[in-house]
């Protein structure tokens, strides 16, 4: 009787990305930030994979149009993240994702006296205040985000 270690084979995609090195759970955090349920793609989210550098990770595949994924929400919520970008059934470029300079409409402002909570259509902007830190600030009122 042969033995074999649980599995779990997902076919490849011909054009999207693979986001891998995702920290174990944190993928439905992306999948609601990229607001992958409102896109008609195809979509696998594969949890706690063994991993020798993290011991665990997530690793998300989306395939759809490369232009659909804005790559500065992922650097904004882990710039850890490694963003493999697939055409033509191929990985063409590696990506290290960096903290974006500024977010839009990603996060709200939680100050009640800020512009954005009077001004609904006002976008919600968000800037990287200090790096080091990562620290995001609101454009209008300078309301610190926290995580």
């Amino acid at each position: 009787m042969i033995m074999m270690k649980n599995s779990l084979n997902i076919s490849t995609i011909s054009e999207g990305f693979v986001l891998d090195h995702i920290p174990a759970g944190k993928s439905m955090d992306i999948y609601k930030y990229l607001k992958l349920d409102k896109m008609d793609c195809c979509v696998a989210i594969i949890k706690n994979v063994p991993s020798k550098r993290m011991g665990k990770k997530d690793i998300i595949k989306i395939e759809c149009d490369l232009s659909l994924i804005d790559l500065d929400i992922l650097g904004f919520i882990d710039h850890n993240i490694t963003v493999n970008i697939i055409q033509n059934d191929v990985i063409i470029e590696k990506k290290t994702l960096t903290l974006p300079e500024k977010i839009t409409n990603v996060i709200k402002c939680k100050n009640p006296r800020c512009i954005t909570s009077v001004e609904q259509q006002l976008d919600h902007v968000f800037v990287l205040t200090d790096p080091k830190n990562i620290v995001y600030r609101c454009q209008y009122c300078e309301e610190k985000y926290h995580r």
